[in-house]
């Protein structure tokens, strides 16, 4: 297992807190979902699953998405 540290700023790490506070509020009381209850670390760590999937399953719509919001960006997967 890896440990990645990154820094954000302070309006970004805000954001991210009320993001996770509205996906887990509108996850209904029997939600279906790939990771349970979010938090910040658990959101990161999902996103930077599907962003390695664009390696390891690139035709899986993980894959396929995170390649558009990569290509998005300007960068080529």
């Amino acid at each position: 297992m890896k440990r990645i540290q990154i820094e954000i700023d302070d309006q970004t790490a805000a954001d991210l807190a009320e993001l996770v506070k509205r996906l887990n509020a509108n996850a209904g009381p029997e939600p279906f979902n790939s990771h349970g209850s979010l938090t910040v670390k658990k959101l990161a760590a999902m996103l930077l699953e599907d962003a390695g999937m664009v390696i390891s399953r690139p035709g899986s719509w993980e894959g396929s998405n995170m390649a558009d919001v990569l290509r998005g960006h300007g960068y080529k997967a």
